[in-house]
């Protein structure tokens, strides 16, 4: 990138500087810390960077253009200034009717894609009235308990005009298969639905344990979502590949993108060993990241992981679409970096993380409420938090230009840096037989929590300060109106459920049911009969029964 002679000049002028200038001045004043480092990497971040730092930078092979490989400044030519990333925010409010109010009011705030977060039981599979719903329905999202509930939500609200991105994982065919009901119903082609499934269960093994099959089955419900999506909805997204749980569960910058892509990896695999072809269901893949506190870092980090990934399916996979090479993803800003103690900074690094995620060339991205850290967002503070987007995309000029910090000496060195790391973490899952095997085998696991460790004693020593927590406090905490889910609300859904169960045709919803048993026990394709089940009103656990009985369920550590 440079001529030899001027880096030659370069590192002389910096010997000089540095026993001219810098060292009078660190003998008088120091500096604020003895060492610098990295959010959650510790890597040690110099006191300069120069030319010198990116001596081996190729600008063709390394940076390049956007829409170009290897995709390191954005997937699309003209990114943010053709059009902006979509302003999703997260939404589920314990009953149907208070979501679909709740989506609406998103929308008519100028949301321009609608996120649904489901509540615990939906999660993992059960009805609303099942013993081990008790207490937990619609607590940290909506309850789903059949089509009914689905087709509540979006009354009013035509799907060929939304995109939607559901947070839903061992669930995720049944709930797609609702979405795609309500579409019919609503008559819009499947090929205009738009949207994306979380539907990534590997990284649930990981971080978040809402699983409910053992890995082989949860691989085989997946590939099976990517064969009938590349056919039947080819614009909606079939799996959201998830580093932002990982970032959440305590990883490093690097552990996230490397986990991530290595979840990818295991996913692409999976369904070519299911004899898909890479450039059919790859250009549907789509990745969602973490933002934390750390700007240059998380930039960095969001080049890093489309230059790896355009890499990872030219060379590992042989993929030849351009659109199987790009990695487009979602970002959620940092929902463990958010504090109980004086709100009001949340929405502060809400802002910084958001801009991260802005000038790191996201497609789409959530911004938390400053009350999530005590609740469900309040209409105000999910208001701010769009808001927060809205002033990004049109006052602070972050989305005029491309990938605005590419150049920067510090931010090329460190995208190299985050890369290698990755990298290396991902030798070392194909060293012990890929993902699977590093996640039943607990190491994944084990390198983050052990950072998350080291993290919470650097909080607790107050070697790392956290304003409002460990420094800057006050005595006196502003008292805060959170939402709050009624108890009766839990009762009214429990109700609704066993009205539908009355009124739907019982015989229906059995043949249906027997028809997803005769496909889980042989090879077919499971999505055309779950996509049935629900038409007739089959519910949630119903369905999933049917595969728990098939499948089994997975138990860790055993």
């Amino acid at each position: 990138m440079f001529d030899p002679d001027d880096l030659e000049r370069i590192r002389s002028a910096k010997d000089e500087w540095e026993e001219e200038t810098l060292e009078p001045t660190l003998e008088r004043f120091g500096e604020r810390e003895d060492e610098f480092t990295t959010d959650t990497g510790g890597q040690e971040v110099d006191r300069l960077y120069t030319p010198d730092d990116v001596a081996d930078l190729d600008y063709l092979d390394d940076v390049g253009f956007p829409g170009e490989k290897p995709y390191t400044r954005g997937v699309y030519p003209t990114m943010h200034r053709g059009r902006l990333w979509t302003m999703r925010q997260y939404a589920g409010m314990g009953t149907a009717a208070e979501t679909n109010e709740r989506f609406r009011y998103l929308i008519d705030n100028g949301s321009s894609g609608l996120s649904m977060a489901f509540d615990l039981p939906t999660q993992m599979g059960y009805d609303s009235d099942a013993a081990m719903s008790a207490g937990e329905v619609g607590k940290s999202g909506v309850a789903i308990d059949t089509l009914e509930d689905m087709e509540r939500v979006f009354e009013g609200i035509p799907l060929d005009e939304v995109s939607t991105s559901m947070t839903i994982n061992a669930p995720a065919s049944v709930l797609l298969a609702m979405y795609i009901a309500v579409g019919d119903k609503q008559g819009v082609g499947r090929e205009q639905l738009r949207g994306t499934i979380q539907n990534d269960v590997l990284k649930e093994y990981v971080a978040r344990n809402t699983y409910i099959y053992p890995p082989e089955e949860s691989m085989r419900i997946i590939t099976d979502i990517f064969e009938y999506c590349a056919e039947e909805t080819p614009k909606f997204n079939t799996i959201s590949i998830s580093g932002y749980h990982i970032r959440e569960a305590g990883s490093t910058a690097a552990q996230e993108i490397a986990f991530t892509l290595g979840n990818g990896i295991q996913y692409v695999e999976a369904a070519i060993d299911a004899g898909l072809d890479v450039d059919e269901f790859a250009p549907q893949l789509s990745f969602f990241f973490n933002a934390h506190n750390n700007i240059l870092e998380e930039v960095a980090k969001f080049r890093a992981a489309r230059r790896m990934w355009a890499k990872i399916m030219e060379e590992r996979f042989g993929a030849e679409n351009p659109k199987s090479k790009q990695l487009k993803f979602h970002t959620q800003t940092g929902g463990s970096t958010l504090t109980a103690q004086q709100v009001e900074n949340n929405v502060v690094r809400v802002g910084y993380q958001a801009l991260a995620a802005v000038l790191g060339g996201t497609q789409s991205l959530h911004t938390n409420g400053k009350d999530e850290a005590l609740s469900l967002p309040t209409e105000q503070s999910v208001r701010t938090a769009l808001r927060t987007q809205q002033i990004l995309a049109h006052e602070s000029g972050a989305a005029d230009t491309i990938d605005p910090l590419a150049g920067s000496y510090y931010v090329e060195s460190l995208t190299d840096e985050v890369e290698a790391e990755a990298f290396e973490l991902l030798d070392e899952v194909d060293e012990r037989g890929g993902m699977l095997d590093a996640i039943e085998n607990q190491w994944v696991q084990k390198q983050i929590q052990d950072v998350a460790f080291d993290r919470q004693r650097e909080i607790e020593d107050e070697e790392r300060v956290i304003v409002g927590v460990n420094k800057y406090q006050v005595d006196e905490e502003e008292q805060m109106d959170v939402e709050e889910v009624a108890e009766e609300e839990e009762q009214k859904q429990v109700e609704s459920v066993e009205a539908v169960r009355e009124r739907r045709d019982e015989e229906a919803v059995d043949e249906a049911l027997a028809s997803l048993r005769d496909a889980a026990q042989g090879s077919t394709n499971l999505l055309p009969h779950i996509v049935d089940a629900v038409k007739a009103y089959a519910t949630v656990g119903e369905i999933c029964n049917v595969m728990r009985d098939e499948f089994g369920e997975y138990k860790q550590g055993y």
